[in-house]
């Protein structure tokens, strides 16, 4: 075995996955069924931890330390707890000598409701038409039976990484990643590379927009309905507001032009996007309070408290403009996601190294794009570790029938398995 190059060994892993196909779909569709809605991941990671226990790896299940994460300037505060929530981790040691790579995904998944918008069950994992549909199909449960798959093929072929190997099954990803990839790190696992199959359509991520999260909190008067002329309500206040976000939401898009973003949303490179609205309690009294929760993605370039401060002058003029709300100024709380736009340089050795590995299984070299969400893989250069996103097609990831292609994850299953090999180099077992 120790004559064979590394097209031999590359081909003889393609067959090994190849004969593994069938078992690659079902248990993708086995996981597709467990409902792990974040913060509920533990079914979900006893079954990943099972199936790396069925090869010759050495798992490390653990719960994240969060008074080791808390004062990290990355980490984001979550309503959960680290309890009955691993991260499961398979090391393969290398030499030293040789290059070293991350291989992660993450089981978590956000929730399916409103489910009956749904045409297919969102815990079936039914088969259509070569689409496998489902809670977290795409984002990212088919990543992470890409990287199961690939590093079986591997081993069942008789052949081992030469550098060292660090496999991540991850939680907590859709809610800021604190207690499932930053954990990781913060426990010692560093490579010289870190991949991530998110859902990228077969294109590499090198970047992704930063995100803010705050809420506005406008108080009204409260009055009788029959009364309500006396007071003052809170909901039609809010709705300036309201209206003033939205102007500023599309103001922002023009001009803050991104090309990489603008390709992967179609046409947008950043949003303000109101995502809830809630006001009063009562259907016969005039509103005392309403609420609104909002997500601002910015460009890179951009920062933080630059994004933080022209939201709330925004919402200060609003206020200054009426009477009301001048006397009574609205609340602005940053909560939640926090992070700055993520730039790994495209000209990095390890993304150049992908890239022409990559190009022989796919026939042409994947295209470079952004992000406009937020990835793991920020989490890297704090580490010393590069990192960028390949994963498998599919669609409507966060909505109703959410699907992944199953001959995409087979295909991703063999870029990086090919990918493996090139980077880290191989030894016979």
């Amino acid at each position: 075995m120790k004559s064979l190059d590394s097209e031999k060994v590359i081909k003889k892993i393609f067959e090994e996955i190849e004969r593994g196909k069938g078992e690659m779909i079902s248990t993708a569709q086995e996981l597709v069924r467990i409902p792990s809605v974040v913060g509920k991941e533990l079914e979900a990671q006893k079954f990943i931890e099972g199936k790396l226990k069925e090869m010759p790896l050495k798992v490390d299940t653990f719960e994240a330390k969060l008074e080791d994460l808390i004062n990290h300037e990355t980490y984001i505060q979550v309503p959960y707890p680290s309890k009955n929530r691993p991260n499961v981790v398979a090391v393969l040691e290398g030499s030293p000598q040789s290059k070293s790579l991350i291989i992660n995904g993450h089981v978590d998944v956000v929730s399916p409701e409103p489910v009956d918008r749904w045409t297919f069950n969102p815990w079936g994992g039914e088969i259509r038409d070569g689409k496998l549909y489902g809670r977290g199909a795409f984002d990212m449960k088919g990543g992470v039976i890409a990287n199961l798959f690939a590093l079986k093929a591997i081993l069942k072929s008789g052949f081992k990484p030469k550098g060292k190997l660090i496999w991540e099954s991850v939680v907590e990803e859709e809610a800021g990643g604190g207690a499932g990839a930053l954990a990781c790190f913060f426990r010692g696992y560093k490579a010289d590379g870190m991949f991530i199959p998110e859902p990228s359509s077969e294109r590499v991520w090198v970047q992704h927009s930063g995100i803010l999260y705050f809420r506005v909190r406008v108080a009204g008067k409260t009055a009788h309905a029959a009364l309500s002329h006396t007071g003052v309500n809170a909901i039609g206040k809010m709705n300036k507001i309201y209206d003033a976000l939205i102007a500023l939401d599309e103001k922002r898009a023009k001009e803050h032009p991104y090309p990489l973003l603008e390709k992967a949303s179609g046409g947008r490179s950043c949003n303000l996007n109101i995502g809830t609205y809630r006001a009063g309690d009562w259907a016969s009294s005039v509103a005392g309070m309403a609420e609104m929760e909002c997500r601002v993605g910015f460009i890179p370039g951009e920062k933080g408290n630059d994004v933080k401060k022209e939201v709330e002058e925004t919402i200060a003029r609003v206020a200054q403009a009426d009477p009301w709300l001048r006397e009574h100024s609205p609340a602005v709380e940053w909560y939640g996601w926090h992070t700055e736009p993520w730039v790994q340089d495209e000209h990095h050795p390890f993304v150049q190294a992908f890239l022409k590995s990559a190009k022989p299984v796919l026939g042409k070299e994947p295209e470079i794009r952004g992000f406009t969400g937020g990835l793991d893989t920020r989490f890297g250069p704090y580490f010393g570790t590069p990192g960028f996103v390949f994963g498998p097609k599919g669609d409507r990831f966060h909505g109703p029938d959410e699907y992944v292609e199953i001959e995409s994850v087979h295909t991703v299953t063999r870029v990086l398995a090919k990918f493996v090999i090139d980077w880290c180099g191989w030894e016979a077992l």
